[in-house]
């Protein structure tokens, strides 16, 4: 009698929280950046994991659209991000981001990861 529509309760539940079930595939990082700070990705990368080291000869230089590309390039990042004094950012770690972080004039102060 009511076998059917509780049969068919039980199968619209099951089917409504299978939508919700999460997967193992890592979400593509959102590119959130403030119309004056620049994050970039590379369909290519290198390696794909950050080595800040690699770029720090470029401390002292002023952060362009290039040498954003070249550190990003030299460091094997994915992406890259320009942090200015006050800048409002997320606070999860991405091993393949590179972090640049620049005074109130755009020169770079230092590189990290994360």
């Amino acid at each position: 009698m009511y076998v059917k529509p509780i049969s068919l309760s039980l199968a619209l539940a099951g089917l409504l929280l299978a939508g919700c079930s999460s997967t193992d595939k890592p979400a593509a990082p959102a590119a959130i950046a403030p119309a004056a700070a620049e994050e970039t990705s590379s369909a290519a990368a290198p390696s794909g994991s950050c080595d800040s080291a690699a770029v720090a000869s470029l401390v002292g230089k002023t952060a362009n659209v290039a040498l954003v590309e070249q550190a990003k390039r030299q460091s094997g990042a994915e992406t890259a991000r320009v942090l200015r004094p006050n800048d409002v950012m997320t606070m999860d770690y991405n091993s393949r981001r590179l972090n640049i972080d620049v005074n109130e004039t755009d020169v770079v102060k230092q590189f990290t990861c994360g």
